[in-house]
């Protein structure tokens, strides 16, 4: 189960609390930071075994930013800067226009890769990659709601300009892109030698080199998502220019898999103890860097798994998983990640999301008239499932 659903699960009590035998022999103190306590617990109590450790990184054809040709086309069309690996979506959005109708060796060269088409709420995650940079204020955990109020910020300054983003650049998409769903654009299109850049789980890393269908292998390049030159404020209602630099905000998109065992065994002590047995298994140490090196859809969610030459002596080349474990650590560890609240209800909110962005990718609704649409059925959903529980519990979430 993913961590988001633990809100409806572990919340209602219908799942086993984790007995300090399995903390032990899974050693837990072997995961990542941000897999640690609040997740996986509730009210102070352990139920979940990672297996897995999700965000959503940046990935992108190292060869386009390598052609010559493309160098001195950006530098004759006047842009500014060299022609290079974006690292602000501003910059994405430019190299996606700029390639709109230019060849790489012979094939249509497409930008940045936007799936349109829902994925049964997933696909939600894909624009909140886009908006993580905007939305995200590192002075402010909240991003998608006000977590004093459960107000949605989906219909916010931040989040109709990563929506505006999507709407500028559709003319720039490979055809019939209306239909791609993220398993489109991540298997049929990207690893098939389709666009330049595409956000996504760490799959497409690990199946670049192990799947038959890729083309990609020797072409990737891997980083944390881009940045954003200006951060939306929420509490002053203005764009903030920060000090540092551009703001960057990985999203910590599904938070990853984890085995739970369901309370029912607790009356049975030799029920309960075999099924925590079996959950320690299949979420021990000594699997679980196979399951995260073999292209299973887990990544890599130990500080063990970030042991270079174990890679390496599993058959990746050395320069190739630097790039790709660089861009999951420096994920997992920054310091103004977009951690997802394990809410009840959070695929519902996904959901509905999802249909009404469909209508705006069709033309039926501008971006903030459709943010507006996604805001006002998520407050229903709130009131549905009663406002004060989930302000609670998404403070809980976010450490408040």
């Amino acid at each position: 189960m993913g961590a988001p659903f633990e809100g409806d699960v572990c919340g209602k009590g219908l799942a086993s609390v984790m007995p300090d035998w399995v903390k032990d022999q899974i050693e837990m103190d072997d995961y990542v930071g941000y897999l640690k306590a609040p997740v996986g617990t509730w009210e102070g109590k352990t139920y979940r075994i990672s297996i897995d450790g999700d965000c959503h990184n940046f990935n992108y054809r190292a060869d386009y930013f390598e052609n010559a040709e493309l160098a001195a086309a950006w530098a004759a069309e006047g842009h500014s800067g060299p022609w290079q690996v974006p690292t602000t979506w501003q910059q994405v959005q430019e190299v996606t226009k700029f390639l709109k109708g230019k060849k790489v060796d012979g094939f249509d060269a497409y930008g940045y890769l936007d799936p349109l088409k829902g994925w049964g709420g997933f696909g939600f995650y894909f624009l909140g990659s886009r908006a993580t940079a905007y939305a995200k204020h590192p002075d402010d955990p909240a991003w998608l709601f006000d977590p004093d109020t459960m107000k949605p910020r989906v219909n916010n300054a931040a989040w109709v300009r990563a929506i505006q983003d999507v709407l500028d650049r559709l003319d720039a998409q490979p055809p019939d892109q209306i239909n791609a769903d993220p398993g489109t654009t991540g298997f049929q299109q990207f690893l098939a030698g389709t666009g330049s850049m595409l956000s996504w789980w760490g799959d497409i890393g690990s199946n670049a080199k192990t799947s038959d269908s890729s083309v990609v292998g020797e072409l990737i390049g891997f980083s944390i998502l881009p940045g954003s030159d200006d951060v939306y404020n929420s509490k002053t209602g203005q764009w903030d220019t920060l000090a540092s630099g551009p703001n960057f905000a990985p999203n910590m998109a599904y938070i990853g898999w984890g085995v739970y065992v369901m309370a029912t065994v607790d009356a049975d002590a030799k029920r309960k103890k075999a099924a925590w047995s079996a959950a320690a298994h299949l979420g021990g140490k000594d699997i679980s860097l196979w399951c995260a090196a073999y292209p299973s859809g887990f990544q890599p969610y130990r500080q063990s798994h970030f042991n270079i030459p174990e890679w390496v002596g599993a058959g990746y080349d050395q320069a190739f998983i630097d790039d790709y474990l660089a861009s999951e650590a420096d994920s997992y560890n920054h310091p103004n990640a977009a951690i997802e609240p394990r809410i009840p209800g959070i695929f519902q909110y996904y959901s509905v999301a999802e249909d009404e962005l469909a209508k705006i990718y069709a033309g039926q609704y501008s971006a903030q008239d459709g943010a507006d649409r996604i805001a006002a059925a998520w407050e229903k959903i709130t009131d549905q499932i009663g406002r004060e529980s989930q302000i609670a519990l998404y403070k809980a979430s976010l450490g408040i």
